[in-house]
C-alpha cells in the first residue's frame, strides 16, 4: 500500500510549505499531495480559499497576486509556495498529486506543467491531478490526454465508481469513512486505483490494508510508512 504525504508532512510541519515537503521527501514517501488555489496572476500551494487559517494574512487567495500572498507567514517563517517552486523542490523525486481547489485560468496551469516537463523537473509519470470538481478534471484530461486524474468524493454513490470511469480517471480518492469492500471491488473491476484520505491512526491504516486499498494520504507519512513496513 502506497503512502502519500497529505499536504506534505503536515502533522509535524506547516501544511503545504517547503519544510513539510522536504520532510516528506526525506522519508521517501510514494507521493506528496498538495492543494492548489489560483491567485490573480499565478497558482499558490495552499488549501483554503481564505488566508487566515494557515497564514497571518487576511483575505481571499484569489483576490491577491502571488507576490502579495507570499508576504505572509505560513508558519515558522515559511511562505506559501508557488506551483513552480513546489515542482522545483520535488524535482521528480516522487509523484506529485496536485489537488485543484478554487482554480481558474487552467490553460495557464497546463502551460506551467508542460514547461516544467520541458525543463526536466517534472515527468508525466510523476504527476496526478485530483479534484472534487469533476468538470475541471474533465477539462484537464481533454487538454492533457496523457495525464493521470484522480476523482475525489466523500460519498458512496449508488453506482459506486461509475463517475470516475466516465472521467477516464486513473484513481478514485475516497474518504476513509466512506469506503467498504464493495466500493473497492467496484473500483478494481473498473481498473481504478483506490486512494483514501486522511489516514493517520494505526487501526485505520490496518483497516485500509484489509480492504485492499492501493494507497493512503497521511498527515504523518513517516509514521504510516514505518507501520506498513512493520506489518510486512
Amino acid at each position: 500500500m502506497k503512502i502519500f504525504a497529505h499536504r506534505g508532512s503536515s502533522g509535524s510541519f506547516p501544511e503545504n510549505t517547503q519544510s513539510a515537503i522536504e520532510a516528506a521527501l526525506q522519508c521517501q514517501v510514494d507521493g506528496i499531495e498538495v492543494d492548489l488555489q489560483s491567485t490573480l496572476d499565478d497558482f499558490a500551494v495552499i488549501h483554503d480559499t481564505w488566508l487566515d487559517r494557515t497564514t497571518n494574512g487576511r483575505g481571499k487567495v484569489n483576490s491577491l497576486t502571488l507576490a502579495q500572498v507570499q508576504q505572509f507567514d505560513a508558519g515558522h517563517g515559511q511562505v506559501v509556495p508557488s506551483l513552480r517552486q513546489l515542482l522545483e523542490w520535488v524535482n521528480n523525486q516522487t509523484l506529485i498529486n496536485l489537488e485543484l481547489k478554487h482554480t481558474f485560468a487552467l490553460d495557464k496551469f497546463v502551460m506551467q506543467l508542460e514547461t516544467a516537463i520541458s525543463d526536466g523537473i517534472l515527468s508525466r509519470e510523476n504527476l496526478l491531478i485530483s479534484s472534487y470538481d469533476h468538470h475541471q478534471l474533465k477539462w484537464v484530461k481533454q487538454h492533457l490526454p496523457w495525464v493521470k486524474i484522480g476523482a475525489l468524493t466523500s460519498s458512496i454513490p449508488l453506482n459506486y465508481c461509475e463517475f470516475a470511469e466516465h472521467l477516464n480517471a486513473y484513481s478514485v480518492h475516497l474518504d476513509k469513512n466512506f469506503v467498504n469492500h464493495e466500493y473497492v471491488a467496484d473500483a478494481k473491476q473498473r481498473g481504478l486505483k483506490v486512494y483514501c484520505y486522511t489516514v493517520d491512526k494505526q487501526e485505520d491504516i490496518a483497516l485500509m490494508q484489509a480492504l485492499g486499498v492501493d494507497g493512503i494520504f497521511s498527515n504523518f507519512p513517516c509514521k504510516a510508512k514505518s507501520f506498513i513496513e512493520l506489518e510486512r
